[in-house]
C-alpha cells in the first residue's frame, strides 16, 4: 500500500469514528437537559430516570470523543508534518479555543452528573445546558479550522511561506459560517434520529413501554426540527461552495461542462473518461438555480480545471447523493411525526411508523460521514485549497501501513466496548418500566 494512500485512509477513519462521538457530543446534553426541564416541571420520575440515563451516554461518548480527539491531533502532527509547520500558526487559535470549550464541558459534566442531591434542581439544570452549549462551541471551532483549510485566509503566501498572519481572519474565513451552520443542524439530526430510531426498535417488543415512549417524543422532536432546517443550511453551503470551490461543486453534481441553465443530476454514475453521467435523472435548470439563484446561469465544469486538479468524481458524486437522500428522507419522517403529535397521535405508536422510525436510526450519521467526505474528498488534491496539495505535505517516514492497522483495530474494540456499554444503559432503566409494571399512558402529554 503506498504511503499517501496510508495516510489519507488513517485520517478518513480516524474522523469518521471520532465525528460520531462529536455529533452526539454536541447534540446529546440538550436531550438529557430536555429530560431533566420535564421532570422539573411535571415531576414525573421517568423524566428523571430518562436525564440519568442519558447523561452516562453523554460521559461514555465524551470519553471516547476524547481519546478519538487526541489521536487525531497526534495524526496531523505524524502523517502531515509539512502541513502543521505551515499551517499551526495560522489556524491554531480555533484549535485552543476548542480546548477551553472542552475543559469547560468536563467541569460542567462533572457537575450534573454528580450534583443530582447536591445542587438545587434549577442550578443543576443549568449544568446540563452549559454541557450542550460548551460542546457545540467546541465542535464549531473544530470546524472553523477545517473551513480554513476549504477557504485559507489570514496569510500572505509568499515564496512557499505564510506572512502577515492573522489568527482572527483565519478563525473566521469565508466557509467557517456555512460550514459551522451545517454541521451543527448535522449533528441533532443524527443524533435525534439516531436516539429516537433506537428507542423505536425496543418500542416493537414492548410499545407500552413508557420510558421508550417519552424518549421517542423527546428525540424525535429535536430531530425532525433540525431535519426541517437542514436543507436550508445546505442551500447555503451549496451556494457557498459554487462561489469558492467550483472544482468541488462540479464534482459532487459531474458537472463536465461549463454551461448556462445546467442540470440538477440526481444519482447517476459518473463516467469520467468519457464525461458524461449513465442512468441520471435531471431537472433542467436547477443546478444554475441552487448555485447561483437563476435558472440561467452558468455553472462551471470540471473541464476548466487541469485533470490532475479533479476531486475523485465518483466517490464525492456519490457521497453527495447519499447524503442528500438520507437528508431528505429523515426530512419526510420528521413532517411525518409534527404531523401526527399535532393531529393524529394515536398513530405516534403505531407499528408501521416504529419500523419507519427505526429504519432512521443510522442514517443521520451515514449521511453525516456522506457529507464528510464530500467535503475532504472534494477538496483533493489540495490538502490546503490552491495553496498545498496533500502529497506535499506527507510524512517521509515509510511503513504508514503499519499505525493504519492499528488504528482499524483500536476503533473496531472501542466501537465493540461504546455499544455494550450504551445497550447496557438503556436496557437496565427500559426494564423498570415494562408494560406488566405501568399503568395505561394517556397522549395527554
Amino acid at each position: 500500500m503506498e504511503d499517501l494512500l496510508a495516510a489519507r485512509l488513517q485520517m478518513a477513519i480516524s474522523l469518521g469514528f471520532h465525528i460520531i462521538f462529536a455529533c452526539i457530543g454536541m447534540a446529546m446534553p440538550f436531550l438529557m437537559a430536555i429530560a431533566e426541564y420535564k421532570w422539573i416541571k411535571t415531576g414525573e420520575q421517568v423524566y428523571q430516570d430518562l436525564a440519568k440515563a442519558w447523561s452516562k451516554g453523554v460521559a461514555i461518548f465524551f470519553a471516547t470523543g476524547a481519546v478519538s480527539g487526541t489521536v487525531l491531533s497526534f495524526e496531523l502532527g505524524l502523517l502531515w508534518p509539512t502541513f502543521m509547520e505551515h499551517a499551526g500558526p495560522i489556524f491554531g487559535m480555533p484549535f485552543s479555543w476548542e480546548g477551553t470549550a472542552f475543559f469547560v464541558e468536563a467541569i460542567a459534566l462533572g457537575l450534573f452528573l454528580y450534583g443530582w442531591d447536591k445542587l438545587k434542581p434549577w442550578v443543576h439544570w443549568g449544568t446540563g445546558l452549559v454541557v450542550g452549549i460548551s460542546g457545540v462551541a467546541s465542535g464549531i471551532f473544530v470546524v472553523a479550522a477545517n473551513a480554513w483549510m476549504n477557504s485559507p485566509a489570514g496569510f500572505d503566501w509568499v515564496n512557499g511561506e505564510a506572512i502577515n498572519i492573522d489568527p482572527v481572519a483565519a478563525m473566521f474565513n469565508d466557509a467557517w459560517a456555512s460550514q459551522a451552520i451545517h454541521m451543527t443542524i448535522a449533528a441533532f439530526v443524527a443524533t435525534g434520529f439516531g436516539v429516537a430510531g433506537l428507542h423505536a426498535l425496543l418500542l416493537l417488543k414492548d410499545r407500552n413501554n413508557l420510558f421508550h415512549r417519552k424518549a421517542l417524543k423527546i428525540a424525535l422532536a429535536i430531530g425532525a426540527v433540525a431535519a426541517i432546517l437542514q436543507p436550508i443550511s445546505g442551500d447555503y453551503s451549496a451556494k457557498d461552495v459554487a462561489e469558492r470551490q467550483p472544482a468541488k461543486l462540479a464534482a459532487l453534481e459531474s458537472h463536465f461542462e461549463t454551461e448556462r441553465g445546467a442540470d440538477l443530476i440526481i444519482g447517476g454514475i459518473p463516467d469520467e473518461e468519457n464525461r458524461e453521467v449513465h442512468f441520471a435523472i435531471r431537472i433542467p435548470g436547477m443546478l444554475s438555480f441552487l448555485a447561483h439563484g437563476d435558472l440561467n446561469a452558468e455553472v462551471i465544469g470540471l473541464e476548466e480545471f487541469p485533470e490532475d486538479e479533479w476531486p475523485p468524481v465518483l466517490v464525492t458524486h456519490i457521497a453527495f447523493q447519499i447524503m442528500v437522500g438520507a437528508g431528505f428522507l429523515m426530512m419526510f419522517v420528521g413532517l411525518l411525526y409534527l404531523f401526527f403529535y399535532w393531529k393524529k397521535k394515536h398513530l405516534l405508536f403505531r407499528r408501521w411508523f416504529l419500523w419507519l422510525v427505526g429504519i432512521c436510526t443510522p442514517l443521520g450519521f451515514i449521511a453525516v460521514e456522506a457529507g464528510w467526505t464530500v467535503t475532504e474528498v472534494g477538496r483533493q488534491p489540495w490538502i490546503i485549497y490552491e495553496i498545498m496539495k496533500t502529497e506535499d505535505a506527507l510524512s517521509s517516514m515509510p511503513g504508514l501501513q503499519y499505525p493504519l492497522y492499528l488504528i482499524i483495530a483500536l476503533y473496531l474494540l472501542l466501537t465493540v466496548i461504546v455499544s455494550w456499554l450504551m445497550y447496557r444503559q438503556v436496557i437496565t432503566l427500559s426494564d423498570r418500566y415494562q408494560t406488566a409494571n405501568l399503568k395505561a399512558e394517556t397522549d395527554a402529554d
